[in-house]
């Protein structure tokens, strides 16, 4: 049997830990009650996870376009975006898609608790990224 990368590892538990909290909550909360209830439950399995993470946009010249705040950073490399819709939308994935580029993150998941079936996709940018200054600290 083969070890799995740590990062579908980490992916793993951020499913299943999303799913044991749809299971108890179901849908109809707002964004934040699923956001609080998943960074809760994965600091408390003792996966660090950081809510609200500021994110500084700039251009190419270094002008601060705009700031960000990012719902979960899950052991400091895989950003979790999560919506209480009924479905997910293009501009969901252009959002996730959007944080890991200005952060320079590989890994994403896209948690949507608003539907009756928990919804979760998993994105991956390549590894090599435009030539722009450094964002914030994250």
């Amino acid at each position: 049997m083969t070890q799995k990368d740590p990062i579908f590892q980490l992916c793993d538990q951020v499913r299943e830990t999303s799913f044991a909290l749809h299971s108890y909550l179901r849908q109809g909360h707002k964004e934040s009650v699923y956001e609080i209830g998943l960074h809760h439950r994965l600091n408390k399995k003792g996966i660090p996870a950081e809510r609200q993470v500021p994110l500084q946009v700039l251009d190419e010249d270094g002008t601060l376009l705009g700031n960000l705040d990012i719902d979960l950073l899950v052991s400091g490399e895989l950003i979790v975006e999560i919506k209480a819709a009924r479905a997910l939308a293009p501009e969901h994935t252009a959002q996730l898609l959007g944080y890991l580029r200005a952060c320079r993150r590989e890994h994403g998941l896209l948690i949507n608790f608003g539907a009756p079936k928990l919804e979760i996709r998993k994105y991956a940018l390549s590894q090599e990224f435009p030539e722009f200054p450094q964002t914030s600290s994250i």
